[in-house]
């Protein structure tokens, strides 16, 4: 249970985590103070040194209410639901995936929301023994899920336990990656990707009801390497609007495309990469054939993706430090260019498509132009690798235009500095650098816009070579905020909050300014901490008033 600010809240269940007290539960923007309203994190029976070398990433999952009572049916291979399970959900860890139509507040939906889904939490039985007794239990509701060594965990967002309500374990290999369904038109939802290569394909709800600690009901590809037998998996994603289809990332620089009602039958060899430098797309031999298709996209390791929301466009980023642009049906590069140093660790992009954010190696978060093809800005303020990106598309611009175009856009990224930032891009008021002299011209300096003013689109299909320091624009954060002790690994923007994860495993909400004060009071018919247990009651958070 959550305590007080100071209490049980400021411990995690690992002792690497507990809180410093340099570590404050708020932070101040503009609009007000976002406060820390609770954590998750993993069973504290999982010992420290279990987690390995791998890095904790967290998909938030939104599950509708089933439509009709049905009984699920499953088989060794697959799950569907007789009457066809409608899901929604939402993976914003970096790919921007998600629609702002869904609307499910910070995993709470306000009020309503809260009400209606109760607490689901309490279903579970003992937080140790990780099973739901409930075998009615609907699965609706909105969950994180995360992984920390050999075990994807469960957690119900709308419950303030800190232990997860489920996990589920695998004995010969660690999961990456994963990702959820915002439109699953069947059962399976939820992809899971392993350190083996293995990848799963599930139903979320499916998980939930189960008891056990396996995966059930999943569909295996890439088993036993049938597919490729030599590296990790690096990251998965859904294709938007495709029904079924799915790319998944390895560290070999080659990306698969699957369509999850295939069973694999026929021929899936793809031929030898004859230029590792080079891109190339071969497709399988067979019409029954799953993957359908492989991308060898880059040298070295893929190292996340990410499609726009309108699944026409699929950036990667990777160890060779260069992000790449792909028209997905059109199979073909369209843009792209290298990191200032070193490789590039992640990439999103914006709710409109029109920008990209990176962040790797050099410390840099990068704002791409997909109109001008190129690199418009450098957030400059981590000092250590920048291992997660995200556009904040529930937040409004205070000078909107009222024409429906975005005019300003906020953003945030986390790094291995264990700090959080966020920053305020507004595109008319960046500061062009001095531009050098083009031949028979002079040079100029603006405090106009877009990139296009000051050089020339590159060629379609281009990928620019590293700029120079002194042609990017710089731009700074409008928050540092020092939020967890360990390395941070990702993060996500809902309607109600911002979640950060470090690569330990532990995950910390929080909550808008003014949201958290409504939130609570509406936890109480709901929670079953009393008034006095409820967080943040503490004098050191200060009163509940923000700045308009």
């Amino acid at each position: 249970m959550i305590n007080t600010a100071n209490g049980t809240i400021s411990t995690s269940s690992s002792s690497a985590n507990a809180q410093s007290p340099g570590l404050k539960t708020y932070f101040k923007t503009p609009e007000g103070r976002y406060k820390l309203h609770y954590e998750k994190t993993h069973p504290s029976s999982l010992l420290h040194y279990a987690h390995g070398k791998t890095v904790t990433q967290v998909t938030l999952a939104h599950l509708k209410e089933k439509p009709a009572p049905s009984t699920p049916t499953s088989s060794s291979s697959s799950y569907s639901a007789s009457s066809g399970v409608r899901s929604a959900a939402a993976r914003w860890l970096g790919a921007g995936n998600g629609s702002r139509t869904l609307g499910f507040a910070g995993g709470n939906g306000g009020s309503k929301s809260i009400s209606s889904t109760s607490r689901i939490g309490s279903l579970g039985a003992s937080s140790s023994s990780n099973s739901i007794t409930n075998m009615n239990f609907d699965g609706k509701g909105t969950y994180l899920i995360f992984n920390v060594g050999d075990a994807i965990f469960i957690s119900d967002l709308n419950s303030q336990d800190k232990d997860p309500i489920k996990s589920i374990n695998f004995s010969n290999s660690n999961p990456i990656c994963h990702a959820f369904d915002q439109n699953a038109k069947d059962g399976h939802d939820l992809l899971i990707g392993l350190n083996s290569g293995d990848v799963y394909s599930v139903s979320l709800r499916q998980q939930l009801q189960d008891v056990g600690k396996k995966l059930v009901g999943a569909q295996h590809y890439n088993k036993d390497g049938s597919v490729n037998n030599s590296s990790r998996c690096t990251g998965i994603a859904w294709v938007p609007g495709s029904d079924g289809v799915f790319v998944v990332a390895h560290a070999d620089g080659n990306m698969y495309v699957y369509e999850k009602n295939k069973e694999g039958a026929g021929d899936s060899s793809f031929p030898v990469v004859k230029d590792q430098t080079q891109f190339s797309v071969s497709h399988a031999r067979y019409s029954k054939s799953n993957p359908m298709a492989r991308w060898h996209v880059c040298q070295g390791s893929i190292n996340s993706i990410a499609f726009s929301h309108d699944g026409a466009y699929l950036a990667t980023v990777g160890r060779d430090g260069y992000l790449r642009v792909f028209d997905y049906s059109k199979e073909q590069l369209v843009c792209g260019g290298k990191s200032y140093y070193g490789a590039l660790l992640c990439c999103a992009w914006s709710m409109d498509g029109k920008y990209i954010l990176t962040g790797g190696e050099d410390d840099l978060v990068q704002v791409w132009s997909m109109e001008d093809r190129k690199v418009v800005a450098w957030g400059e303020g981590h000092n250590s690798w920048v291992s997660g990106v995200a556009f904040d598309s529930y937040w409004s611009s205070p000078n909107s235009d009222g024409t429906g175009e975005t005019v300003m856009y906020r953003f945030g990224s986390v790094g291995q500095d264990t700090q959080l930032l966020l920053w305020d891009l507004e595109m008319d008021e960046i500061v062009v650098p001095l531009r050098r002299c083009p031949p028979g011209g002079s040079p100029t300096y603006s405090t106009g816009s877009q990139s296009s003013h000051w050089d020339n689109i590159s060629p379609l299909g281009t990928l620019q070579p590293a700029p120079s320091i002194r042609d990017v624009p710089k731009v700074s954060p409008l928050v540092a905020h020092r939020v967890h002790n360990e390395p941070l690994s990702g993060l996500i923007f809902t309607q109600e909050s911002v979640l950060t994860v470090c690569r330990e495993g532990h995950i910390k909400i929080w909550m808008r300014p003014g949201v958290g004060e409504s939130h609570s009071s509406n936890s109480e018919t709901v929670l079953t901490n009393s008034l006095k247990d409820k967080p943040f009651v503490s004098s050191k958070i200060g009163s509940s008033s923000y700045k308009q």
